[in-house]
């Protein structure tokens, strides 16, 4: 059985996909959403990623609302993909990630891209990763993926801040 977040991401997808309308969020919003975070969703057909669009702050006033935000913006904004259409619903898989608070590190040595998702600012420019995703094992490649993310060219002073997630599958 899908967790509540994910329920909430893949009825919301449904929804919108079909009838174009944002669903309201729950009368009552469950207790493990009550609070304000970041959130991705992430929608896979197979094994290809078909849209992932989250936030690094929240932007809405609980997680809950978060999600059908973020759903609806991966299912039909994200830039990578043609909008997701009635006839592939069957066929996707949503994970929901909720971001833990991300803290400043100094050093590389400091990440774990297993266990760390990142974050590289230079300015007013960032570029986020998730973590344990496949095929992205050392540090170094985490930063360069964040880098091309945030258009901050190699060399640029960068800040890095890493984070935890609570993944729903």
């Amino acid at each position: 059985m899908a967790s509540l977040q994910v329920q909430l991401a893949k009825d919301t997808i449904v929804g919108y996909v079909n009838s174009k309308k944002t669903p309201a969020p729950p009368a009552e919003v469950p207790p493990e959403m009550v609070h304000r975070a970041g959130v991705f969703v992430s929608i896979h057909k197979g094994d290809n990623l078909r849209g992932c669009i989250g936030t690094i702050e929240p932007h809405k006033s609980n997680v809950a609302e978060e999600i059908i935000a973020n759903a609806i913006a991966a299912a039909t904004r994200d830039p990578r993909f043609d909008p997701i259409t009635p006839d592939e619903l069957d066929d996707l898989k949503i994970s929901v990630d909720v971001l833990l608070t991300p803290e400043p590190v100094e050093s590389p040595d400091r990440l774990d891209p297993k266990k760390y998702g990142l974050i590289v600012e230079c300015g007013y420019r960032r570029g986020l990763l998730l973590p344990d995703l496949p095929g992205v094992t050392i540090a170094q490649e985490q930063i360069d993926i964040c880098r091309a993310k945030g258009g901050i060219r190699p060399g640029e002073n960068i800040k890095l801040y890493r984070f935890e997630v609570k993944r729903y599958e």
